[in-house]
C-alpha cells in the first residue's frame, strides 16, 4: 500500500510540474507576440492588427491567470476544501471568457465606427505586419498543439482554455492578414470597396472570438454548476446513460437508484446508489461495489467513487430467504429453518443462536421481537417455534486429545449399517471436563444430495449415541469420494 501511495504522489507531482511548465511557456510566448502586434498595429494604424494585439493581450492575461490557477488547483484537499481546489481552473477559464467578450465589444465598436465614418481606412504599406502575423501563426499553431496535448493528458480546463485562445489566434491572424492584403490591393488599384477589408477583418476576428468564448463559457459554467461531465464526443446525457447501463449490467445489481457525477479541475467525483439483494454477504456486496467503482472509472478516469448499497427484497426470494433476511437485519443468526404449510397457513420452525452469557429472559424477549418482525414480513405465517441455542463465546481447553481405538471401532461398526457411507477416517476423541466429543471425516458418493447427506449423518449420529451413550457429541465432516484427502 505504501508503494501505491508513493506512486500516486510522484505522478501527481509530475503532472503539476508539466502543467506549470506549459502555462509558464504560454505566458512567455503570449508576451512576445502581444508586444510585436501592438507595435506593428500602432505604426501601421491597422485596426485588424490592433484587434489582434488586443486578442493576444487577452491571451497574455489569460495565460498568467492559467499559470496561477494550475498552481493553486494542484494544492491537495484540506479541511475547508474537501474536494480539493480544482475548480479554480474553471473560474480561471470563465474569467478568460469575460476578457475575450470585453475585447470583442471594443473591436466591434471601433470597426463599425470606421466603416460608418469612412475614417482610418487608408493604411500605409509595411512589410512588418505580414512578418509579424506569419510568425504569430507559426507560434500559435505550435503552442495550441502543445497545450491541447497537455490539457488532455492532465485533464486541465485552464490549459484547455489557453489552447483555445492560441488556436483562435491562428484563424484571427489569418483573417487580419487577408484584410491587410485586400486593403493594400484596394489602395494600389484604387478599389474603394477593398479599403473596408481591414475593419471587416476585425469584425471577423470578433466573430471568431465570440464563438469560442461561448463554447468555453458553456463548458466552464457546466463544470461550476456540477453538470455531468462530457467525455470526448459523448455528451453529458450520453455519458450518464452509458454509466447507468454499465452499472445495471453488473451481476448482483438490481437497479441504479441514483447516479451523480461532477468534475473539479482534473478530478472526477461520482456518487452511486445501487439496489442489491438483501441476502448478500458483506463480501459479495464489497465485490459488487468494487465492480461498480471500476465501471465508473473506465468512463471517468481515476474518479473518486462513493457507492451506497440499499438492501432490497426481490421477487425471487423464498419464504426461507425472507425469514433469514429479517434475522440478518437484527444481526441474528438462524439456521435449520423449516417451513410447513397446513390449514391454509405457514408454520415455521427455526434455531436461533444467542450469546452463551445471555439470560433466558433476555433471550426470550429477543426471540419475541424477532418472531413479531417475521410475521410482519410474511403475514401468512401462523406460528413460529424457535429453538434457542447458546453460541459459544469462549475458547475451550480440552483435557486430552487422542485416538480412542475402542470408540473408533464402535463408530465404524455403526457406520457399516449405512450402505451409502463409504468410509470413516481421521477419528479424533476429545475429553473436556465430563464431556466426550468425537470428530471424524465421512466419505460419501459425489452425487448424493445435501438433504440426504444431512439425513444420513443425523441418523449415524443418533445410532452412535445409542451405541455409546457416554459420547455427548459427534461431529462429522462429509467428503465426496473423488476428493477424499486421506
Amino acid at each position: 500500500m505504501a508503494s501505491t501511495g508513493t506512486e500516486y504522489v510522484d505522478s501527481h507531482h509530475t503532472a503539476a510540474v508539466a502543467k506549470r511548465s506549459a502555462a509558464l511557456l504560454s505566458v512567455g510566448t503570449a508576451s512576445v507576440i502581444t508586444l510585436l502586434k501592438l507595435v506593428t498595429g500602432l505604426l501601421t494604424g491597422s485596426l485588424g492588427m490592433l484587434s489582434e494585439a488586443a486578442h493576444s493581450a487577452i491571451d497574455l492575461v489569460a495565460a498568467a491567470i492559467t499559470l496561477f490557477s494550475v498552481q493553486a488547483a494542484d494544492r491537495p484537499a484540506d479541511d475547508e476544501h474537501n474536494y480539493g481546489h480544482g475548480k479554480i481552473e474553471s473560474l480561471s477559464a470563465f474569467f478568460e471568457t469575460v476578457l475575450m467578450v470585453g475585447s470583442c465589444v471594443w473591436i466591434v465598436y471601433e470597426a463599425l465606427h470606421r466603416i460608418l465614418s469612412r475614417s482610418h481606412l487608408v493604411l500605409p504599406f509595411s512589410v512588418w505586419p505580414f512578418v509579424v502575423l506569419g510568425l504569430s501563426i507559426l507560434v500559435d499553431f505550435s503552442r495550441a498543439r502543445a497545450l491541447r496535448k497537455a490539457a488532455a493528458q492532465h485533464r486541465s480546463e485552464a490549459l484547455a482554455a489557453d489552447a483555445v485562445h492560441f488556436g483562435t489566434d491562428i484563424w484571427s491572424s489569418t483573417a487580419v492578414l487577408v484584410g491587410l492584403v485586400a486593403t493594400n490591393l484596394g489602395r494600389r488599384f484604387h478599389i474603394p470597396a477593398l479599403e473596408l477589408a481591414d475593419p471587416i477583418a476585425a469584425l471577423i476576428v470578433s466573430a471568431i472570438i465570440l464563438r469560442v468564448s461561448w463554447n468555453l463559457a458553456r463548458q466552464t459554467v457546466d463544470t461550476l454548476l456540477d453538470a455531468t461531465p462530457a467525455q470526448g464526443s459523448a455528451s453529458s446525457s450520453q455519458v450518464r446513460r452509458g454509466l447507468i447501463r454499465d452499472l445495471a449490467a453488473i451481476d448482483g445489481v438490481l437497479s441504479v437508484d441514483r447516479l451523480r457525477t461532477r468534475r473539479s479541475g482534473p478530478s472526477y467525483f461520482a456518487d452511486v446508489t445501487l439496489a442489491m439483494p438483501r441476502n448478500l454477504t458483506f463480501q459479495r456486496s464489497e465485490q459488487i461495489t468494487k465492480a461498480a467503482t471500476a465501471a465508473v472509472q473506465r468512463v471517468l478516469p481515476d474518479a473518486d467513487v462513493v457507492v451506497h448499497s440499499v438492501p432490497t427484497a426481490t421477487l425471487a426470494e423464498s419464504v426461507h430467504d425472507r425469514i433469514r433476511a429479517v434475522a440478518a437485519r437484527s444481526n441474528l443468526n438462524v439456521h435449520d429453518v423449516s417451513v410447513q404449510q397446513y390449514d391454509g397457513a405457514l408454520h415455521v420452525e427455526q434455531h436461533l443462536e444467542v450469546d452463551e452469557t445471555m439470560s433466558l429472559r433476555h433471550a426470550h424477549d429477543l426471540v419475541t421481537r424477532l418472531e413479531s418482525e417475521m410475521r410482519r414480513e410474511v403475514p401468512s405465517i401462523a406460528t413460529i417455534l424457535t429453538h434457542i441455542e447458546s453460541e459459544p463465546a469462549t475458547i475451550e481447553q480440552p483435557a486430552t486429545i487422542d485416538s480412542d481405538r475402542e470408540l473408533e471401532s464402535r463408530l465404524r461398526k455403526v457406520a457399516r449399517e449405512f450402505p451409502a457411507i463409504l468410509d470413516i477416517h481421521d477419528v479424533v476423541v476429545t475429553h473436556l471436563h465430563d464431556r466426550i466429543q468425537v470428530n471424524c471425516h465421512c466419505t460419501l458418493p459425489d452425487d448424493l444430495p445435501m438433504a440426504e447427506v444431512h439425513t444420513l449423518l443425523t441418523a449415524l449420529e443418533n445410532s452412535f449415541k445409542l451405541e455409546c451413550p457416554e459420547v455427548t457429541r459427534l461431529l462429522i465432516h462429509p467428503e465426496p469420494a473423488t476428493d477424499n484427502r486421506r
